[in-house]
């Protein structure tokens, strides 16, 4: 189906959902399973909550006709798209090598170029901020940051642009400000995780939250810490970014639930 096509059949795909569920969330990448994403945020805030979310997997369907009737966006996903493959056989299907068989195909599968491509056009990076400068929220988790370094209007609103992780591992995420009601109530935590290096460009008073390497390791040039976690008003709407969420064992570790439910009733103007 062509992007045309996909932005056509919107609301016969959303039907009656759109005007039943309170929020749109746009998950799922090539490393990122859409299935843990949403097995993780139904349990922390459409049965933690009783809020509804409508799930949804495909770039296409980020468009302003879509978030219209939405109260919230949820975003957990990066900004690339890979039509002509993946680039090795451990980005395929989670395939790791490590004593597995080697994968074989005959007759073999024919050599491609492989190329991603960056798929949040000016136009869906607009709808974006529109949808939050009119009064919509946006919870944005983990590595949307990736978009921010190709798209200008979604970097705008989120204030942010990645800059990478070490491989998957253990540290601190510390409340550096306990008075905001998102982090009210909530301690710090440690989880195993991909720790998330990016760019801050907003006030540094909107920041919530830090990464911190407990051994003090640092990511290349960029130290053992990095921000975790911000908020702040956006024209009508409201932002809030949160960096970890790569493993469902994090999603679900109970400090970093509060923090997401917290988020959603500031985001929803409920605290």
């Amino acid at each position: 189906m062509t992007r045309r096509h996909l932005l056509q059949a919107a609301p016969a795909l959303l039907g009656a959902a759109t005007r039943k569920a309170r929020g749109f969330a746009l998950i799922g990448d090539r490393p990122h399973n859409s299935d843990y994403i949403r097995t993780g945020l139904r349990k922390t805030i459409c049965q933690g909550l009783g809020v509804s979310i409508d799930f949804r997997d495909e770039v296409e369907l980020l468009s302003e006709e879509t978030l219209h009737g939405y109260e919230f966006l949820i975003i957990l996903r990066d900004g690339f798209l890979w039509p002509d493959g993946y680039l090795d056989e451990n980005s395929n299907a989670a395939w790791h090598g490590g004593g597995k068989p080697p994968l074989v195909s005959e007759p073999p599968v024919p050599k491609r170029d492989i190329k991603g491509f960056a798929w949040m056009t000016a136009q869906q990076g607009r709808a974006v901020q529109d949808f939050v400068r009119n009064g919509g929220g946006a919870l944005l988790l983990h590595n949307v940051t990736h978009i921010g370094t190709h798209n200008a209007e979604f970097r705008e609103l989120l204030g942010a642009s990645y800059l990478g992780h070490p491989p998957v591992r253990t540290f601190r995420v510390r409340v550096t400000n306990s008075n905001h009601p998102i982090t009210r109530g909530v301690r710090d935590f440690t989880v195993t995780d991909e720790q998330h290096y990016m760019t801050y460009e907003k006030d540094r008073k909107h920041l919530l939250l830090e990464s911190v390497h407990p051994a003090g390791v640092s990511y290349e040039k960029h130290g053992p810490s990095a921000p975790a976690g911000w908020a702040f008003d956006y024209g009508k709407g409201r932002v809030c970014y949160f960096s970890p969420g790569h493993l469902l064992t994090v999603l679900w570790n109970p400090e970093y639930v509060k923090l997401q439910q917290n988020a959603v009733r500031w985001l929803l103007k409920q605290s």
